[in-house]
């Protein structure tokens, strides 16, 4: 017969493991003596050896915030979005439940207002109880509370590999620190503090970290509304989150919760009668799936991406990359807006309206800023972050830098040729001179020689030209009949490509680069060097190059609608801000952005350009989509943009409270996509310009929102600039193959009609 071995001495078990790791301390009485009993306890001779063991471990124990969520708000202080590495809101415990606090203390830690951070009673008990084969825990909340705040000082320093958890791969060391923390701990802290921290703290789910977030995810409650049933299945999820999912696992889950119900009513935290009620209740769940980022924004996630990408990108918040973005997605950082929801649900409904369904993938943006502050009142596109079936899905932002969109990288978009809203800038420029705009200039001029002196003193290194002889093109207007001589008013009220190069012809090309340069005018593309390094985030838009005095480089929408604000806040320049406020979790202040204004352009100046553009929309290229406008009766002033292909048109415009920008066309070949030939909501384009599409977007949200921020007359430009002949009125050329006859007036319904105005050549109209 074969001698069996007693199973407590053997070390094979459980229990030898326990013994061999109080041996491996060399002072296994003195521990239990010293160590194990509650601090307050620890005394006399048979403890000190134990102490002074004890001490020579580290005791620091950095209890920070843990990870927390980071929200959006619009101005007003409507939620936009929720961002966050792990999904956490943190309550005080007096906005807990108090089934939920007795449901932890019943399952995880009976005696926690009796202990000092360990539990000798809890430890021995498992001893005996690993002994005879069934293992336990033995860990108090305490000590679960500093292994919690362990592993979240390693997660968010991005040692994921270094976290321990329950007890599967802690050594001794491990242990015994864990012990040191848990009773250094309980020395600074309250219970009452000890417990919160923990139910703030503690893991339940994927998407749901800390009591609050569990309740919302689980029951689409919260923490302070838990009802026993709920409660005490969350206490049991503690355990095992896997094995007691009760989404998963019903079933498990059920027992789970019993257990702990059973407990609380053996250590009388509730009633017989509360018990039977609630091991009688089926266990359901109401879940609230966590809608992390601004894929699931409320509303405007290109804004809300933008606005991350604002903090991700400021130094402030960080030296490097990583730490950015540990203290934004782990801050739980409450950042205030500039979003209009007002407005934002406006220029949604127009962008949609006007290429909602679209599967040839048009696409449709507005952005308005505020002249005189900078402040981003909406932004909007006609796209969906996520795939839906039906829906064009884009992440790039239409209206913004690629530097500061999703995949921010050598594919991005980074705005689109500007076409002839690029023309009042050099119109600004033959003002600042001293030119009047009623002057007659020679618009019949075609070619432009390799030799033909501009007149530059920066000086920049090219010039471009125009001549047939060279390799290149006659400059071209898109009718006949505007190759005559004409006032520089009219040519910019009808969008004249030979005019506004005839203008140039006689200015200063610096002036005109000075002016573009303090609006804010730059590439939306930033510039790389062969390697692929950044070497200028926002590159300069040189009108050297001639093409661009109609709009031959990429710039944003949001770039667009700040330079023209310029002109309505008269001449002040302010950069576009989104953020008005950040708050960490205690309440204190953050970096955030304020008005950075500047006078950029004479007073006089943008009067006159003011006068101009509404010019523009009374009698000239945009003028078939004035009436619309006129209902209101209200001062507009904006220019329509065509690029060559047309596949990039534009309405961009203000009142003296509103600036936006309006945007039709293709967003993703570089507007290499010709805007021919498209049907766009069932109706058919031969060609499109900016009147056609953008101008209706336009003129709907202007007449939804402006008011709201005012509509004051401009001032009007001094006798100087307005001197001459007066102003040439003009109706719209007469339909042809190249400009056919526009589609009826605009309504409000956000669709594509619009009327009036003409195209003209290259970057026409």
């Amino acid at each position: 017969m074969v001698t069996r071995k007693n199973p407590i001495f053997d070390t094979a078990t459980t229990l030898g493991k326990i013994l061999g790791f109080l041996g491996v301390s060399a002072i296994c009485g003195v521990l239990v003596a010293g160590l194990l009993v509650p601090a307050a306890a620890v005394s006399g001779s048979a403890a000190s050896g134990s102490i002074q063991f004890f001490d020579t471990l580290p005791a620091e124990l950095q209890v920070d915030p843990p990870s927390q969520n980071t929200t959006i708000l619009a101005k007003d202080g409507t939620p936009i979005a929720s961002i966050y590495a792990e999904n956490r809101t943190k309550v005080p415990l007096d906005q807990m439940s108090p089934f939920i606090k007795d449901a932890v203390i019943a399952i995880e830690d009976s005696r926690f207002y009796e202990h000092g951070g360990i539990d000798t009673t809890g430890i021995m008990r498992a001893i005996v109880s690993t002994a005879r084969g069934n293992k336990q825990g033995a860990s108090t909340i305490t000590q679960q509370y500093v292994n919690n705040v362990i592993n979240e000082s390693l997660v968010a320093s991005g040692k994921d590999e270094d976290v321990k958890l329950n007890g599967l791969n802690k050594g001794v060391g491990d242990k015994l620190r864990e012990m040191k923390l848990a009773i250094a701990l309980e020395k600074k802290f309250s219970k009452e503090q000890i417990l919160e921290g923990y139910l703030n703290i503690v893991f339940f789910n994927r998407d749901a970290y800390g009591i609050e977030a569990a309740s919302k995810f689980f029951f689409s409650t919260t923490a302070k509304d838990l009802t026993l049933p709920q409660a005490a299945l969350l206490a049991g999820l503690v355990n095992s989150p896997s094995a007691f999912d009760p989404i998963t696992n019903p079933d498990n889950s059920k027992k789970r919760r019993d257990l702990v119900l059973a407990a609380m009513v053996n250590q009388g935290k509730i009633s017989q009668a509360e018990y039977d009620e609630a091991v009688a209740t089926p266990v359901t769940t109401k879940v609230t799936p966590a809608r992390q980022g601004c894929a699931y924004a409320t509303m405007a996630p290109y804004f809300c991406d933008y606005v991350l990408h604002l903090l991700l990108n400021n130094p402030a918040y960080g030296e490097t990359s990583d730490e950015r973005e540990k203290r934004v997605m782990r801050g739980g950082l409450t950042i205030r807006t500039t979003l209009d929801p007002t407005a934002q649900t406006v220029a949604q409904q127009q962008v949609d309206g006007t290429a909602g369904a679209n599967p040839d993938k048009w696409g449709a943006s507005i952005v308005s800023v505020q002249p005189g502050t900078g402040q981003i009142v909406s932004m909007a596109q006609n796209t969906v972050w996520l795939p839906q079936e039906g829906k064009f899905d884009q992440t790039q932002n239409f209206n913004v830098d690629v530097l500061d969109a999703e995949g921010n990288d050598l594919n991005g978009i980074g705005g689109f040729q500007p076409g002839s809203t690029m023309k009042p800038f050099t119109f600004a420029e033959w003002l600042n001179e001293g030119k009047s705009m009623n002057t007659t200039i020679n618009a019949s001029v075609r070619r432009y020689p390799q030799n033909f002196r501009w007149r530059n003193t920066c000086p920049a290194p090219t010039v471009g030209w125009y001549d047939a002889t060279n390799g290149t093109f006659d400059l071209q207007n898109s009718d006949e009949g505007y190759y005559r001589n004409m006032t520089v008013l009219y040519g910019l009220m009808n969008s004249i490509n030979t005019a506004t190069f005839a203008s140039a012809s006689q200015l200063d090309l610096c002036g005109i680069q000075g002016i573009v340069d303090a609006t804010g005018i730059h590439g939306g593309l930033p510039a790389r060097d062969d390697t692929g390094k950044i070497t200028d985030p926002n590159p300069k838009v040189p009108m050297t190059t001639l093409g661009n005095l109609i709009g031959s480089t990429q710039t944003a929408p949001l770039t667009m609608a700040t330079a023209f604000a310029t002109f309505a806040a008269d001449g002040k320049y302010c950069a576009p801000i989104a953020i008005t406020s950040v708050k960490d979790q205690s309440g204190a202040d953050l970096p955030a952005q304020s008005s950075n204004c500047k006078d950029a352009v004479k007073p006089e100046v943008a009067r006159g350009v003011a006068y101009a553009m509404g010019k523009v929309l009374d009698e000239g290229s945009g003028s078939l989509i004035r009436p619309a406008l006129n209902s209101r009766n209200f001062p507009v002033a904006a220019k329509t943009g065509t690029n060559d292909t047309n596949g990039s048109t534009w309405v961009v415009g203000y009142t003296t409270g509103l600036a936006t920008a309006s945007w039709f066309g293709d967003p993703l070949g570089d507007q290499k996509r010709p805007g021919r030939n498209l049907t766009v909501n069932g109706k058919f384009y031969q060609s499109i310009d900016g009147y056609m599409i953008a101008g209706p977007q336009f003129t709907n949200y202007m007449l939804a929102v402006a008011p709201a921020y005012g509509t004051n007359p401009f001032q009007a430009p001094p006798s100087n600039l307005l001197g001459g002949p007066a102003p040439q009125r003009s109706t719209a050329p007469a339909p042809t193959q190249n400009n056919p006859a526009p589609p009826a007036p605009p309504t409000n319904t956000g669709g594509n009609s619009g009327n009036g105005g003409n195209g003209n050549g290259p970057g026409k109209d």
